[in-house]
């Protein structure tokens, strides 16, 4: 007997729950697809920029451009720090009676509640290969620990951090050259087709879950600001890893005659026989600083207060010379 054909996208009702624009790609991707949005979830307004202006998330901004519904709870647990605001989001919820809710780098943990709700459950879209990277910092911490690739995983949601069953997979490289900035676009762009494509056949259960293995689990903490400092004692390798993962946030930085300085692109070269953070070369776009093992030729640069320049043109303005040296 023939299975029966996969509902259409656009016979969905999806609830959506996410906050960066890395939820917001997937959320763009489903309402350009037809599917039935009744409701959003994001975190409230944070003050952001010079002005420390109240700004809506990039989730909530492509919501409201849709004239979709948005609530922005603090928490949703009932019996937590703002009952109120859960309860208000659990009647929207109610409301909208969605099949299925599609989570995204949302902030916020789902509790049963929410997870039973929907017939179809939570699908979490994750950028990492699970059990690989769990937690907040995926993409950063693959290229930190020198993944050869990467890529997106589509979850059945559990009560536990990322630890529900997989659902779907797509993989993808890491570039040599590849920064935090650019693998998130790529995943982002990699993840909306994913839950575009996988979605009908999930809330149709014809995707089997598959339980994610013992094996491999990793964690992926949150990037603080207080490791973006260089240990030039590290070898050459692991500081330009460092400089990619952390940009654009929180960037690596040393300093140099009592400044800040981050460093924004570099290359390992193969020298050796200085003392590390001593500048051993200085050329027309840059300078080349000792590691614990090897070196690294910083090509890109930006002072406090500055934008980003070529590090041949900053280090002339600083007379930054051979033997100088650079503070851990």
């Amino acid at each position: 007997m023939n299975a029966p054909p996969l509902p259409e996208l656009s016979s969905l009702r999806v609830a959506f729950a996410g906050t960066p624009e890395f939820a917001a790609a997937a959320l763009k991707a489903l309402l350009a697809a037809g599917a039935q949005v009744p409701l959003v979830l994001t975190q409230p307004d944070r003050p952001a920029g010079r002005g420390m202006k109240l700004t809506a998330s990039p989730v909530k901004e492509v919501a409201l451009a849709a004239g979709v519904n948005v609530a922005q709870p603090r928490s949703l647990r009932l019996d937590g720090k703002y009952p109120d605001e859960a309860a208000a989001a659990r009647e929207a919820l109610v409301a909208a009676a969605p099949d299925v809710m599609v989570v995204a780098a949302y902030g916020l943990i789902l509790p049963q509640w929410v997870l039973d709700l929907p017939r179809a459950g939570c699908v979490n879209l994750h950028g990492s290969l699970l059990p690989r990277w769990r937690g907040a910092a995926p993409i950063h911490r693959a290229i930190e620990a020198g993944d050869a690739e990467t890529g997106i995983t589509l979850m059945q949601m559990d009560a536990g951090l990322d630890t529900g069953a997989m659902l779907s997979i797509e993989r993808t490289a890491i570039a040599a050259t590849d920064t935090t900035a650019s693998l998130h676009d790529r995943l982002a762009d990699l993840g909306a087709f994913m839950i575009v494509r996988d979605l009908p056949a999930i809330v149709a259960g014809r995707i089997a879950p598959v339980p994610q293995p013992t094996e491999g689990v990793s964690y992926a903490e949150k990037i603080r600001k207080d490791e973006a400092p260089i240990d030039w004692t590290q070898s050459a390798a692991v500081i330009e890893r460092r400089m990619r993962a952390f940009d654009p946030f929180p960037g690596c930085s040393t300093r140099f005659a009592d400044q800040e300085l981050k460093l924004w692109r570099a290359s390992v070269v193969p020298l050796n026989g200085a003392a590390p953070g001593t500048v051993l070369a200085c050329g027309k776009h840059g300078f080349v600083v000792a590691c614990g093992e090897g070196a690294l030729e910083v090509t890109e640069v930006q002072r406090a207060g500055g934008k980003r320049q070529d590090a041949g043109e900053w280090a002339r303005a600083a007379s930054l010379t051979v033997g100088s040296r650079f503070e851990h």
